[in-house]
Parts: C-alpha cells; structure tokens; sequence
C-alpha cells in the first residue's frame, strides 16, 4: 500500500476511534497502538503528559507502545520532548531526523535515528505530547507530520470534552 493511502486509512481511523472512545485516555491508547501497528517507521509512540501542579513542570510517560523507556519523567529543560514542551506556546511541531546530530536528545535506544514530536493542546494551553521515535533517518515527512497533529489534535479535543 502507498504512504498516502496508508496515511488516509489510519487518519479515518484515528477520526472512527475519537468518535467512540468514551475517555481521552481509551483515545491515547487506541491511537498509540494504530500508529504503532500501521504505521511501519513508527517503532515507539507515546503520549507525554503535563503532571499538573508539577514545579518545575514535568512530562509524565502517558499511554505507549514499543519498548519500556528509561524516560517516564521528563523535566521541560531536557530532551527534544521537553524542548518541544517549552516551544509549544508558539505551537510548534518539533521533528528531528537524525537524532545522533541533535544535543537535546535523550538516548532511549540506540536505533532510534528520527523523532517527531507534537504538543497536545486543550484550551490553547499544552496538556502533553505526542512522541513517536523511528529507527529510520528522516522517517517524518510532512505528510506523516500532519497525521500525528491530527492524531494530536483529537486526543486534545476529547481531553477538553472528557478529561483523564
């Protein structure tokens, strides 16, 4: 199957899954495991979540799929999840495609070559992140990027509807 047609077909079944999840939480953990499972240079999807009331603030390891990571608790000051965190007032997408060339990455794995990150907002506030990590270089293309903010962008409306 083609990317784009691959792409499509998960975007309308993230759209199925928003529609009939009853909790932001059930919406995490069904679009993890579809990224995950369909999207074929997505080897570990996760939502960071903002542990509220945290000072300073913290990323908290939400629902995921690949292999357990070390980094269940991100401050806002370490790694491209936290950086992405500081930059997601202005809304920013933050995508890298050769980990190994950028200083803010925090190694979970060693074959990890690219990673995207997406803020989840709800109210224009963060809530969290959407973070997928590839094992292929360059594996986010703005095609991809657009799934995962749509991806992102449901999970924080459903949040808004129907907190944790």
């Amino acid at each position: 199957m083609a990317v784009a047609a691959r792409i499509e077909e998960v975007r309308n079944e993230v759209t199925e899954f928003a529609e009939r999840s009853r909790s932001a939480a059930e919406l995490m953990q069904s679009v993890v495991k579809l990224l995950h499972d369909r999207m074929l240079k997505y080897n570990w999807v996760g939502f960071y979540l903002l542990e509220p009331g945290a000072d300073p603030p913290v990323l908290v390891l939400g629902a995921f799929e690949g292999a357990m990571t070390p980094h269940t608790r991100i401050p806002l000051n370490q790694g491209i999840c936290g950086a992405a965190a500081s930059a997601a007032s202005s809304g920013q997408t933050v995508v890298v495609d050769d980990v190994n060339k950028d200083p803010r990455y925090l190694a979970c794995s060693l074959e990890t070559k690219s990673e995207i990150v997406v803020p989840v907002f709800v109210q224009g506030e963060i809530v969290g992140e959407l973070d997928i990590d590839s094992h292929f270089p360059a594996a986010f293309t703005p095609e991809h990027q657009a799934l995962v903010q749509y991806c992102a962008q449901l999970v924080g409306q459903k949040m808004e509807a129907s907190p944790i």
